[in-house]
């Protein structure tokens, strides 16, 4: 089979190639998924140049979220059978014509939701919910300031808030990003971030700032929102896009009230695997329920790899990028 393969570490995937490989075979309690479609996240960018949490050995393929069909199942497996449409992840695998997946990290894929709608949908979404539910605990009527709001999981973070009944301001720097967020997403509010957005959150929230700030972006953006968040509010840092690891004096939290929260949906479901599991079926069950939608910005085949990257490090999807090796 074909699999974007990451060889060596280095700038610009240097080290990176699509290559023929051996088809995995499932071993007890696994599954082998024929991948139709595998979403790009920003890990997945960060982890050809070893700068990720997940440090691999080498050589190894990248894609964490994948869609697909059934391929063949391992021993013990009752819950599938082969064709049967399937969505879920691994931390490693995805960027191939097949992937082998433990069946307990698959489920079946929602019939409202296309293989890339699918594939682009449980990393965002299972984010965002950790992040607003979990760790912010976010109550209907908040103002959720979203930024990064066209980015996939920016965008899931809108949409899910929207669904949680709060009141949201999606940010971005781009303009035309907005205009798309705003007309497939309704938001109560945009911002364009750039030249501050400090005082136009003030404005929108009558002066009181946002209740909860979801940042994964730092930098600058974490900064700033330092500025803008409520008394009691909640800063939930889910990442670092600007290339920033950005600080905050102690002294400003306690003077204003307001809470710093990190978020790692993935270790979080390690940590509490029970929470874990009801988070998945929470968020899938949203998408059954036909509750909010993925957004697919571009389905590029494998070969196309580096411009499915590009677009995400030039930030330039709303919503997300989508490998499809059967294209």
């Amino acid at each position: 089979m074909r699999a974007l393969v990451i060889e060596s570490l280095g700038a610009d995937y240097a080290g990176c190639a699509v290559r023929e490989v051996d088809t995995p075979v499932p071993g007890p309690d696994e599954v082998l998924v024929r991948i139709r479609a595998a979403s790009v996240n920003f890990p997945d960018l960060l982890m050809t140049r070893g700068e990720y949490q997940l440090k691999p050995p080498l050589p190894f393929t990248p894609g964490l979220d994948i869609a697909g069909e059934v391929a063949q199942v391992g021993e013990g497996v009752t819950d599938f059978q082969i064709g049967d449409a399937v969505v879920g992840g691994a931390r490693l695998g995805g960027f191939a014509e097949h992937a082998v997946v433990s069946a307990s990290a698959l489920k079946p894929k929602p019939a409202r939701l296309s293989f890339s709608e699918a594939a682009a949908y449980g990393a965002a979404y299972l984010t965002a919910w950790v992040a607003l539910v979990r760790r912010a605990r976010l109550e209907p009527g908040e103002w959720v300031l979203v930024h990064g709001a066209a980015g996939g999981v920016g965008l899931a973070a809108v949409d899910l808030a929207k669904a949680l009944g709060a009141r949201v301001i999606a940010a971005s720097a781009s303009d035309d990003k907005l205009a798309v967020v705003a007309a497939e997403y309704a938001p109560d509010a945009v911002v364009n971030v750039t030249g501050g957005f400090r005082e136009q959150v003030k404005a929108i929230t009558g002066g009181r700032g946002a209740d909860v700030i979801y940042d994964p972006i730092g930098g600058d953006v974490f900064d700033e929102s330092c500025r803008c968040i409520a008394f009691d509010g909640r800063l939930l840092v889910v990442g670092f896009t600007s290339g920033r690891i950005p600080t905050v004096d102690a002294n400003i939290p306690l003077i204003k009230g307001f809470s710093v929260m990190g978020v790692r949906a993935g270790e979080y479901g390690r940590q509490f695997p029970e929470r874990g599991a009801e988070d998945r079926e929470s968020v899938w069950r949203l998408a059954d329920e036909g509750r909010i939608r993925p957004r697919v910005h571009a389905e590029l085949p494998l070969d196309r790899w580096r411009e499915a990257f590009d677009l995400l490090a030039d930030r330039q999807v709303v919503g997300k990028a989508v490998m499809r090796p059967d294209l």
